[in-house]
């Protein structure tokens, strides 16, 4: 399988104590609390302790394909231009779009509200797509279409190098770590648009893309109010490394000349992950994971939970028995306890 995650071995965290999951949609729910676990409640880990974590203050030259440079960097996301109509519903229209991306210009979709004014607003990350068939907004489309329905401003970024993306010939050996940059920078120019209440901006991610969604929030903590998770990659990099890079010979030996294994460059790998960084969450998530994922073990949720929690930050997982990574029958319910835990932190 062509790596879901591929440069995010940068990307998930580590979680723990799994929650029971539910079968019936629950169109308002209220969430529960997080100290029992019985079904339809998540399940949270101990909230004790502070992971050991990177300096990136630290005199030492800073690695650019690291998470300490992203915490680094100057941002100017700007310039989001409308282009033509997609389509139009009784309920928002859908625009293709581009938008700043430092040197960059990456296109996406945004779906705007029919209601006239500035709304509560997301930017959706999609997970691993060959750019090679990829086109314009794809990925996440159910999710692009729900939450416009309930008053969303939806920005879906499709990265650098998918659809009409300006292209980044070092995306792939630095391990993807400029889709990160990318979704920072549409965050800020979904900010500065018309559209979008800049106090009410959130982000959900699934797959690859909640990798990338855990590494805007340890290098921008502040930029969004909360995320959502969906059957993310492991915010441990080796693990991500291990299970796709590692066994893939077309993109293997590349990575290791620039940057080592992880028995080789341990320090490279530690800067690449989330994990190493979760002290510095600021915003509130909610994970859901699949316990039948064959893409995403569901361990990793369970390991971020852990480490969230240890770090002393404010995370719940939902599992659901029987789901797989793109999630089925559970999607409604999954979806409606999303809006309900974004409307309770203001999103």
């Amino acid at each position: 399988m062509k790596l879901p995650w591929l440069g995010f071995v940068a990307l998930v965290l580590s979680a723990a104590v799994a929650c029971s999951s539910t079968t019936a949609a629950d169109p308002t729910p209220t969430p529960p609390s997080a100290a029992t676990p019985t079904a339809g409640t998540p399940t949270v880990g101990p909230s004790a302790g502070t992971p050991t974590v990177g300096d990136p203050t630290s005199a030492t030259p800073v690695d650019p394909v690291s998470l300490p440079a992203l915490m680094a960097k100057k941002y100017d996301g700007r310039d989001l231009r409308l282009g033509e109509v997609i389509t139009r519903t009784d309920a928002y229209t859908r625009y293709f779009v581009t938008y700043a991306s430092g040197k960059l210009r990456i296109s996406g979709v945004l779906n705007v509200p029919t209601i006239p004014g500035r709304h509560p607003a997301l930017v959706l990350n999609h997970g691993y797509i060959d750019p090679a068939v990829y086109t314009n907004g794809q990925g996440l489309m159910r999710e692009q279409d729900y939450l416009a329905r309930r008053g969303y401003v939806v920005l879906h970024t499709d990265y650098r190098n998918h659809a009409q993306s300006s292209k980044d010939p070092q995306t792939e050996v630095n391990l993807r770590i400029g889709y990160t940059e990318d979704v920072i920078n549409a965050v800020l120019a979904l900010k500065a648009s018309p559209y979008a209440d800049p106090q009410r901006v959130g982000l959900l991610g699934r797959s690859m893309g909640g990798g990338v969604t855990y590494n805007v929030l340890v290098a921008q903590p502040g930029l969004v109010k909360a995320a959502v998770i969906y059957a993310a990659v492991s915010s441990d990099a080796v693990e991500n490394f291990n299970r796709w890079t590692r066994p893939d010979a077309s993109i293997a030996p590349a990575v290791i000349r620039a940057h080592g294994t992880p028995e080789q460059n341990p320090t490279f790998w530690r800067n690449l992950s989330a994990v190493t960084f979760f002290n510095r969450v600021t915003e509130p998530l909610l994970i859901h994971q699949g316990l039948a994922d064959s893409t995403c073990p569901p361990a990793w949720a369970q390991e971020t939970l852990t480490a969230l929690k240890k770090a002393g930050k404010q995370a719940t997982l939902y599992t659901y028995p029987g789901e797989e990574h793109a999630f089925a029958a559970a999607w409604p319910t999954s979806m409606a306890r999303s809006v309900a835990f974004l409307k309770q932190q203001g999103v």
